[in-house]
């Protein structure tokens, strides 16, 4: 599958593009474009900036995930995630990054602060009944099947 990409803004051209770091990652590492570090102290949020936009193909979309590194080694991670970027957004991809580590967290210029996943979804139209077709689970919830 061929993407267009460009990128959002002058000066970051020293900003690696997305890409898978080895040959069976399902994710391509994004990088942040930013002039200057970013500290986002303990319990905070930062929208991060990417200096990229594609036109992801209609059927598709784009999902921003946390570095599993990145979490586990420092307590940063992604909010609302999986993040939905759609194929008609055509602006600048920014991560929202939480910091629940022990300390403040800078993401420096070029580092790699998620992770992309190109995904086919399915349109679905609903179809209101009356009852829905019974399961051997039928309506119990978390937990439910007695499953660790």
């Amino acid at each position: 599958m061929n993407i267009p990409i460009t990128r959002t803004k002058s000066g970051f051209d020293d900003i690696e593009l997305p890409n898978f770091a080895s040959s069976g990652a399902a994710g391509m590492d994004v990088r942040a474009a930013i002039a200057e570090p970013i500290s986002i102290p303990q319990g905070a949020v930062a929208m991060i900036p990417t200096g990229i936009a594609c036109a992801i193909p209609e059927g598709f979309e784009m999902q921003v995930r946390s570095r599993s590194g990145l979490a586990a080694k420092s307590g940063v991670f992604c909010l609302n995630a999986p993040g939905t970027i759609d194929s008609d957004f055509r602006g600048e991809i920014h991560v929202i990054l939480a910091n629940f580590g022990q300390a403040a967290y800078t993401v420096q210029r070029g580092e790699r602060i998620a992770q992309l996943v190109v995904a086919r979804f399915e349109r679905v139209e609903w179809s209101v009944v009356e009852a829905l077709p019974s399961t051997e689970r039928g309506s119990g919830g978390f937990g439910s099947t007695g499953k660790l």
